[in-house]
């Protein structure tokens, strides 16, 4: 027992709740998000990116949390693990968060594991700080931290590299947080919390998400005039978040949700702030396009801050039916690292995999890799 690798493990069940129903976070509003129908996501996928280790499942140890924040996953996988806290009462609180990583760090794993968002990394440095390996399974509505992998797979093959003995570089990464309430309104204003050790492999974790303009002023509205320009009647376009597609917005003169997703038909907009749910019933058999744009540092595409983009939506609008816009100067902050899908359906990530084409200008496009080609 002594020479297996020590897995610590906390979920945040309630991370993520807010994403497919609009809400631009969880925190303080986990009843709102379930009483609009949201669906728990965190435990999935923490789920997924367990599955990663199967294979070695003797070779490691987890110590975790009772119920939801760890024990119920390790007992459907079938891991082996021990129990060092549990929360007094349901749903788990930040408090709890704090509490089992400050029990666990002084347990001395090898490495602790969480799945969350940006809240659930605060609490996580505020107990821990610097002092303890940590990785972050992304499960969060907003995600600006860089101690999160790219992904739950990709968390997964890190770890799994840990358990196989291989030399993996450590590095400390900002933990990033908004103000939620000012997010909702609108109004990005991130700050930075600390920093935290992470296992640093940059096809497994994913950078800070770089603040300010995306794009040159000029550059942009002449995307945008191109974009506005090539609209067709009678079809759908979902108009997703971001200050770029923000831009085509104002070009077709249209009010817009900045944080959100809108759904523009013939130069009107016919849905605002739309929810997963919403957004399927508008698209579904119905000719449709989306508009997106990704995060600047990071490359994501799906699954920061666009959760109402579900895999049903995306899957309705079909991948030949994506309009991916960037500035040129925001494509080259990727350094040549690919474009990142991570909508919490592997199958639809890998069926998104291969080059798009990216709007960059007017009449001006790049051919640009979405996803990683498989390792193995």
């Amino acid at each position: 027992m002594a020479n297996l690798f020590r897995l610590g493990l906390i979920i945040n069940p309630l991370a993520g709740l807010g994403g497919s129903v609009g809400l631009k976070g969880s925190d303080g509003q986990a009843a709102q998000a379930l009483a609009l129908g949201a669906t728990p996501q965190a435990m999935n996928r923490a789920k997924t990116a367990l599955t990663e280790l199967l294979a070695q499942r003797g070779q490691f140890e987890v110590f975790t949390v009772a119920g939801d924040m760890g024990e119920s996953v390790c007992a459907q996988l079938g891991l082996q693990y021990q129990l060092l806290y549990r929360a007094a009462g349901t749903p788990s609180t930040p408090q709890d968060t704090e509490t089992a990583a400050k029990l666990l760090a002084e347990h001395g794993v090898d490495l602790l594991l969480f799945a969350g968002g940006d809240g659930t990394a605060r609490n996580i440095c505020a107990a821990v700080g610097e002092q303890t390996t940590v990785l972050g399974i992304p499960a969060g509505v907003k995600i600006h931290s860089g101690v999160y992998a790219i992904s739950p797979q990709a968390a997964g093959k890190l770890v799994a590299k840990l358990i196989a003995g291989e030399l993996v570089s450590l590095a400390e990464a900002a933990v990033m947080d908004i103000d939620e309430q000012a997010f909702r309104d609108g109004v990005v204003k991130a700050r930075r919390f600390g920093e935290m050790r992470i296992p640093a492999q940059l096809r497994y974790v994913q950078s800070v998400k770089m603040a300010g303009r995306e794009s040159e002023e000029l550059v942009l509205a002449d995307l945008a005039a191109y974009v506005a320009a090539q609209m067709e009647d009678n079809v759908r376009y979902v108009m997703g978040s971001g200050s770029t597609v923000a831009a085509v917005m104002a070009e077709l003169g249209l009010d817009n949700t900045l944080l959100g997703v809108d759904v523009v038909e013939n130069g009107e907009l016919i849905a605002k702030d739309v929810t997963a749910a919403q957004l399927l019933a508008l698209v579904e058999g119905y000719p449709s396009k989306l508009v997106i744009t990704l995060i600047g540092g990071q490359g994501h595409v799906f699954g920061r801050g666009n959760q109402q983009l579900s895999p049903a939506v995306i899957r309705a609008v079909g991948r030949d039916n994506i309009i991916l816009l960037a500035g040129k100067a925001k494509l080259q902050q990727l350094n040549g690292r690919p474009l990142l899908a991570d909508t919490g359906d592997s199958a639809l990530d890998k069926q998104l995999t291969g080059l798009i084409n990216i709007v960059t200008g007017y009449n001006d496009y790049v051919m640009y890799r979405l996803g990683y080609d498989d390792e193995e």
